[in-house]
């Protein structure tokens, strides 16, 4: 019998699990399998609920005991009123919502605070692909070629940063990494950092 490879745990969910306090109430966009849910239940005692849109992956959040919405997360957010999370994660999804700024308000409106991870468009392994080969880049955290890419409004450290001034956000926690796992400073993290985890709050 073949031995069975373990599967790939995802960049962000160990850093983003650190910022959770335990016994936390959790909304989690975009939860996927429910992975990240199910770790912060059993190890931080978290009551988790995740939205999710992909029914494959509502089925494996629903064998794995996860409280999971099957629908389009800014629907699923409207059913909750103000407050009612201790905090709302979105991990390498941001990217892909047709309104980027809706969602972090509607975030903030139902969570007290906002844990949102993303591909850095900036990261300068990505600017060098597109400046060699002409193409859009493809690489861990931009798997998609051009044509089939649920990406569509992918942006910076910069621009995230530009954004939470714009809207009058407090980034209360920033984090950077260089894939695969390897976590650096904030000096110069536009350009060095592959992947950014940014914990934002109302000011």
């Amino acid at each position: 019998m073949a031995n069975r490879q373990p599967a790939k745990r995802r960049l962000d969910y160990d850093l983003i699990a650190e910022l959770v306090p335990p016994r936390s109430r959790v909304l989690d966009l975009g939860c996927g399998d429910g992975e990240l849910l199910a770790q912060l239940e059993q190890h931080k005692g978290c009551r988790g609920y995740g939205i999710e849109i992909q029914e494959p992956y509502v089925i494996k959040c629903i064998e794995r005991g996860v409280a999971v919405y099957h629908g389009d997360m800014m629907e699923g957010m409207s059913f909750y009123g103000d407050q009612s999370f201790d905090l709302v994660i979105l991990s390498q999804t941001l990217q892909q919502a047709a309104d980027p700024v809706k969602v972090i308000r509607e975030m903030l409106r139902v969570g007290k605070t906002a844990i949102i991870s993303f591909p850095n468009f900036g990261y300068w392994r990505v600017r060098l692909q597109l400046l060699l080969s002409g193409r859009m880049p493809v690489n861990e955290m931009l798997p998609y070629a051009w044509h089939n890419t649920p990406n569509v409004h992918l942006c910076t450290v910069t621009d995230f940063r530009a954004l939470c001034e714009q809207e009058g956000l407090r980034r209360a926690v920033e984090i950077f990494v260089v894939p695969p796992s390897r976590r650096i400073s904030a000096a110069l993290a536009n350009w060095r950092a592959g992947l950014a985890i940014f914990q934002v709050e109302t000011k």
